[in-house]
């Protein structure tokens, strides 16, 4: 297909993210780094560019250094025309001074980029979710339907509903009624469990986006899903474009087709994590038709000395120095200590588990130094103490609560040194290393 000249992006991606609190503490959840090389704003960011659509505003917010930081270093696009871009866009505070007030408001700020621009369509895609979507075949469907505005939907259980917004339709995908976050729905037709719900991906005509971004301003209001969405189902054409229907070349039979995850709380956020390990996952980062792009790394190829590694992913520059592996998700240049153990944990940039620590079903992120014998996932209403620990008994250890201390001589083997920028942890491109299931045993060393 070819790329979509007529077609301008905006990314909502100044979400708080205060459910996944700590690893907010000082970065917006687009910037929460996932898997061993990622963000989560890459996900929407690929998929926008693997849909040849190349012009992308990015609306930023709340403890955003980190996020303009990643942009600058891995989207930089190809000076191949000036449509190609990925911008970041801060509050302007161009008609007061008043931060975004809502996803609505946000456009509004910012509705000369569109009047500018002058785009045939406006997407306006959520930066939080973890999903392969080609926007083309939802493009493709708005224009058939000859829609003024198309929601992306997929069902969703019943007593998850008060969690998205709710829409009804017709036999022609008419959107008749949408709710944001209803306390009470109705099953979706053929369905007594499901609703279909919607997934924050819109696309508007831009003439009609502009006059309803006008319109909700005179009247104060500054949400999509709370008041501009619910009031247009009354007045123009919105249809429910069927997210099922999405194909993705490169997709894996084993993988679950339509996956797609909003990852805003800690239990979400770990459990996505997990979907994407083993030789048959349910989501596969690597696909070589439909990639999920990320910033380049200088850092080393992992090394591993010795241990025991069981389906688990190890970031470039990491080291394993006869340590067990169960079920862990190591990012860049982590150095695990000889007799320590990590069962189903993930861990962050520049961290270093000690000797013969024992960490399980836990959250360790960047720049720990965890000591030697520390215990993190034993002892839930100790670790309550010390850390935030969910209901279902994930434990987050917070960046740099473990300063490091003066050690020993470590091991032989030793992570090339990385610099820790105060506002940047970037990460590297393509798909780290994984491991099914590897035993490895030191060689004794040379005389």
């Amino acid at each position: 297909m070819p790329s979509n000249k007529n077609v301008l992006a905006f990314v909502m991606a100044g979400g708080e993210g205060s459910r996944l609190h700590p690893l907010t503490a000082d970065r917006c959840k687009p910037a929460v780094p996932f898997n061993g090389k990622h963000r989560v704003v890459d996900f929407v960011l690929s998929n926008l560019i693997n849909s040849e659509i190349f012009s992308i505003y990015l609306l930023v917010q709340y403890k955003s250094q980190s996020l303009i930081e990643h942009v600058r270093t891995a989207w930089t696009l190809p000076r191949f025309g000036p449509d190609h871009f990925v911008t970041v866009v801060p509050p302007q505070m161009r008609n007061g001074p008043e931060w975004f007030q809502g996803t609505a408001d946000s456009v509004y700020q910012n509705i000369h980029l569109i009047e500018n621009f002058q785009p045939e369509y406006v997407c306006v895609f959520g930066a939080d979710h973890i999903y392969r979507m080609d926007v083309r075949q939802m493009i493709d469907f708005h224009k058939q339907t000859g829609a003024d505005v198309s929601v992306a939907t997929l069902p969703v259980e019943l007593q998850h509903c008060d969690q998205f917004g709710v829409v009804e339709i017709d036999e022609d995908h008419r959107i008749t009624d949408f709710k944001e976050k209803p306390k009470s729905v109705k099953p979706m037709p053929g369905s007594d469990r499901f609703a279909l719900a919607s997934m924050g991906n819109y696309i508007f005509k831009a003439d009609v986006l502009l006059a309803a971004l006008k319109k909700a301003h005179e009247t104060g209001e500054s949400d999509f899903g709370k008041h501009i969405l619910p009031k247009m189902v009354q007045s123009h054409k919105l249809v429910a474009y069927d997210f099922a229907t999405n194909e993705i070349p490169g997709t894996a039979a084993f993988e679950e087709h339509g996956y797609w995850r909003d990852v805003g709380t800690i239990d979400a956020y770990f459990d996505a994590h997990f979907d994407t390990l083993g030789a048959a996952p349910r989501f596969r980062m690597t696909n070589r038709q439909w990639p999920i792009y990320a910033s380049p790394d200088p850092s080393e190829s992992a090394q591993i000395e010795a241990g025991t590694i069981n389906r688990s992913v190890v970031g470039s520059g990491c080291v394993v120095d006869g340590a067990v592996l169960d079920h862990a998700m190591l990012r860049r240049a982590v150095t695990v200590h000889r007799d320590a153990k990590l069962e189903h944990c993930i861990v962050m940039e520049r961290s270093v588990i000690g000797n013969g620590a024992r960490i399980r079903r836990a959250i360790v992120d960047q720049d720990n130094h965890i000591p030697a014998g520390e215990r993190i996932g034993f002892d839930l209403e100790a670790d309550r103490k010390r850390f935030h620990v969910t209901d279902s008994g994930i434990v987050v250890v917070p960046a740099g609560h473990f300063a490091p201390v003066a050690q020993r001589a470590g091991p032989r083997l030793t992570a090339d040194p990385v610099p820790s920028p105060a506002a940047n942890d970037n990460t590297a491109g393509g798909q780290s290393a994984q491991a099914s299931s590897l035993k490895i045993v030191a060689e004794a060393p040379h005389a």
